[in-house]
């Protein structure tokens, strides 16, 4: 907590390791919030000192009168030269005058602030009265919902309908007086534009890891007056029960917009405005009046919620909670929100986070540079490209008529655009994706060479990203196909009818495309899950927005398969600190935690120096585990029980002898081992061969008879079952004994059970890794992310950045792997890293500190079995005592 209070007092970028189980997220707690309370301690003085000066020399007010006075007298004589004292006295003194008026109007928002929310933490009455606001708001809704099931009854006017889908007039180059535009990424409200206080951004990896923050926060001494905000997506706080059933985040992300759209419209409208044929009334939603949302933040800021409280809370108040939160954000102490929102500048701005001289915590922060290469990363594919055509050349025929001149040049170039990038797969946008054969290929290439090799280099990518902002032409695409979908497009033209008989069946071809590989977690929650097909457009906007990052951070690979449909463009984003500067520029310190931080070199090297971070602004703290030394027993096994060799090299770990000798290895651990074993396999293709080559031989029934064998689901939707079943089992066979004595768990390496799972007690008495998870070198991106650390950063002892790379993504992946077990005070496990590769001394210098200083290394496999049998027994005999 010191070196943390440290850190943020001093302005610093931290990096601090703290192993699971040692106290890491109270302890960061309690230390951000204690300097938290005293810095606005410090402020209050400061601003107090000068507000008494101000007044002392009230003084003030009268030297500069005097000052005024002489400049009267000095008018007189036209020839009188200046004087500099007395104009820097002026200066200063209005300085002086303007800094005490700013401090008095922040003191005095400050106060009626506290007193408002103290209040609403201490006056029921107050909280009775809103809440028969809210019952009173109740009984007007149904009416309103009433009237609204009579109104759509009427005819419909179609030209109203067909208003919000057609694109606003658009001018490229007005870009010093941007035009408002009505809808959540603009902040119209005065609440709004609030001043921020001085606050902690708190980021983690999941909504899980961010609630169980909250609980600790609730839990601290800090829990009944810190003021926190729970910031979530629509699809989680969302309590619209027509709007969040529709599922997918972009439908619900596009349905609020419309809502909150028709609200602005409908207020903007003015009543003097000609009156129409009445239609259709648009639809508003119910949950967002202004005054229950202003209540509601009060609300937030004075109770800690997590992400689950925030939406109950919002149902019984009916009001919206993701609204709520965000006008909240100026005026919390803590806000608390997953770390891809804060990493992504536009999320950032839409979010209405402002990182000035704030301080940034990032939590379980191990794999934040994968993180952000995956953010700014893009890819699309044959068939989305057509689909994307397709689908704007339509909306371009049949509002070409009402479309002003720039929204038509900027659709065409946007079309021009998309034949390009088909081009570039070998297929044509007026055919079906499906149909065209392609030669098969990869080929990577900088961000020129691919804009000349799609003949688009000669358009203005920056103002077609403009455009695409400005005018939302994606959104406005969504909701015309939306209309259309299934019958297709109704057009003036007999031309166009011809083109929609031609692609209404690869409409619907196109629907059965969604199969895409499942993304890791991280990038699940990055990226909003963006329907593959639902909107094409969205991702093309995506991938050209990455096209104008600078030709040296990122690379295209085009990836070219039979058909076009499957061929895809993937750019890749290999410099992160691009992105990451922003944040550590703005901030005045961040925390960058985790539980294994280890190895920290190329961590500092790619992310911080190469964000124009110093050397002397960075600070490393590393602690070790609390349990106490004699509770782990890492062992680096060099060969097996017949003394075969352990070397998975890709050459030797396909063998027969060596697969068996892995058999023989783990046969032996499951004899003295008590509970669960976890075993991980470097990749899974690797875990089916062994696995195959074992149930042949016999060894995987041999297995099957001292522990019960589980395997990791290939579905994520499964992984709870089976730890459900491994837990029972283990529990089970330690209650009631048995000719089985726990259980085998068979996983992989980054796979579904290597990361945010607890193995602690009898569930990981031993974990076991088989081989070192080195990536697979022979990847055009995984080439290219080495070829550029070469060329743009410098060689350590020796060895190439590229090389190090390779080494310290295996030992990342090994660290985060065996952190599984431990996970308290009291627990205990043995760790075995089959392979004799890891006693190399730079190899164990990436393991975590706590785990090196007790690991063993061992050339022959007698001595470590009785150091493992001896272990156990210990804790055996401790336990009876």
């Amino acid at each position: 907590m010191e070196a943390l209070y440290a850190a943020l007092e001093q302005r610093k970028v931290g990096i601090f390791e703290s192993p699971t189980g040692t106290g890491k997220s109270l302890s960061l707690i309690c230390g951000a919030l204690t300097w938290l309370r005293d810095n606005e301690e410090k402020k209050k003085e400061e601003a107090a000192r000068l507000l008494q000066d101000g007044e002392g020399e009230g003084g003030g007010g009268g030297g500069v009168q005097k000052s005024g006075q002489e400049d009267e007298d000095d008018k007189g004589s036209k020839g009188a030269a200046a004087e500099p004292d007395w104009v820097s006295e002026f200066v200063q003194k209005r300085a002086e005058r303007e800094m005490v008026n700013k401090l008095k109007d922040e003191e005095m928002k400050r106060k009626r602030r506290e007193e408002r929310l103290e209040m609403i933490r201490h006056n029921a009455q107050l909280k009775y009265a809103m809440k028969r606001r809210t019952s009173e708001d109740k009984e007007t809704e149904k009416l309103l919902q009433l009237s609204k099931q009579e109104l759509s009854s009427e005819e419909k006017s179609h030209e109203e309908e067909e208003e919000g889908l057609i694109v606003a007039d658009y001018e490229s180059d007005d870009e010093a007086t941007p035009k408002p535009r009505i809808c959540d990424d603009d902040d119209d409200d005065d609440d709004l534009e609030e001043e921020h206080i001085t606050k902690i951004y708190y980021c983690s990896r999941t909504h899980s890891q961010l609630a169980q923050f909250v609980h600790e926060v609730q839990k601290s001494p800090y829990g009944c007056t810190v003021s926190l905000v729970n910031l979530g997506s629509r699809q989680n706080l969302c309590v619209n029960p027509d709007v969040a059933r529709l599922g997918s985040v972009q439908l619900i992300n596009d349905r609020c917009m419309e809502l909150q759209k028709n609200k602005h419209d409908k207020l903007s409208k003015p009543d003097s405005e000609p009156k129409r044929r009445r239609g259709v009334a648009k639809a508003t939603c119910p949950f967002t009046g202004y005054e229950k949302m202003m209540a509601m933040r009060d609300e937030v800021l004075v109770k800690v919620r997590d992400i689950e409280q925030l939406l109950q809370h919002g149902r019984d108040t009916h009001t919206c909670p993701y609204y709520s939160t965000r006008l909240a954000i100026p005026a919390a102490q803590v806000v608390v929100l997953p770390y891809q929102s804060l990493l992504h500048a536009a999320t950032r701005k839409a979010s209405g986070i402002k990182l000035k001289d704030q301080i940034v915590i990032i939590d379980e922060a191990h794999n934040l540079t994968d993180t952000i290469t995956a953010l700014h990363s893009a890819e699309v594919n044959g068939a989305q490209l057509c689909r994307a055509h397709s689908q704007l050349s339509q909306y371009c025929e049949r509002y070409r008529s009402r479309l002003k001149a720039k929204n038509l040049m900027y659709i065409k170039q946007i079309l021009f655009v998309l034949e390009g990038l088909v081009r570039t797969l070998g297929g044509k946008v007026a055919l079906n994706p499906v149909t065209q054969s392609t030669q098969s290929g990869t080929e990577l290439l900088t961000i020129n060479d691919f804009l000349f090799r799609a003949q688009i280099d000669n358009i203005n990518l920056f103002k077609v990203q403009k455009y695409f902002e400005k005018s939302m032409i994606s959104r406005k695409l969504c909701g015309f196909v939306e209309k259309y979908e299934g019958s297709g497009v109704s057009t003036h033209s007999s031309a166009v009818n011809k083109e929609n008989r031609h692609t209404e069946g690869l409409g619907r071809f196109l629907q059965s495309l969604q199969t895409k590989p499942a993304a890791p977690p991280e990038q699940q929650a990055a990226v909003d899950d963006r329907p593959s097909m639902a909107s094409p457009m969205m991702l093309v906007e995506s991938f050209l927005f990455a096209l104008t990052s600078s030709n040296k951070d990122g690379r295209v690979v085009m990836d070219k398969q039979a058909c076009l449909a499957q061929g895809s463009l993937k750019f890749l984003m290999l410099n992160a600190a691009v992105h990451f500067a922003k944040v550590v520029q703005e901030c005045r310190a961040v925390i960058i935690a985790g539980g294994t931080m280890q190895p920290v070199a190329d961590f500092k090297e790619q992310l911080l120096l190469s964000a124009g971070v110093s050397e002397e602004r960075i600070a490393e703290f590393s602690c070790g585990h609390v349990i106490p030394p004699e509770n782990i027993l890492p062992i680096v096994l060099c060969a097996g029980p017949s003394g075969q060799g352990l070397e998975f090299t890709f050459q030797t770990r396909d063998t027969p002898q060596m697969m068996e000798e892995t058999g023989r290895v783990l046969s032996n651990l499951c004899n003295v081992v008590p509970g669960g074993v976890v075993c991980f396999f470097p990749s899974y293709e690797y875990e089916r061969r062994i696995l195959a080559h074992w149930e042949s031989t016999g060894v995987l029934q041999r297995l099957a008879a001292k522990k019960k064998v589980f395997q990791e689901p290939k579905k994520a939707s499964q992984v709870e079952q089976v730890l459900t079943e491994y837990s029972k089992c283990i529990q089970r066979c330690s209650s009631t004994g048995g000719g089985q004595s726990g259980a085998l768990l068979f996983s992989v390496v980054g796979g579904k059970m290597s990361e945010g799972i607890n193995f602690s007690d009898d569930l990981g008495r031993c974990i076991v890794m088989v081989g070192m998870p080195y990536p697979n070198i022979k990847s055009p991106e995984l080439q290219e992310k080495m070829a550029y650390l070469d060329k743009n950063m410098p060689h350590m002892d020796g060895r190439s950045p590229g090389k190090a790379l390779i080494e310290n993504l295996c030992m990342k992946a090994v660290n985060q792997s065996i952190g599984r077990a431990i996970r308290h005070r009291g627990d205990y496990a043995c760790i075995v890293l089959c392979d004799r590769r890891y006693s190399r001394s730079g190899t164990l210098q990436k393991l975590p500190e706590w785990i090196r200083a007790s690991t063993r290394t061992h050339s022959s496999f007698g001595p470590a079995f009785a150091s493992i049998r001896r272990f156990f027994l210990e804790k055996r005999q401790t336990q009876q005592l």
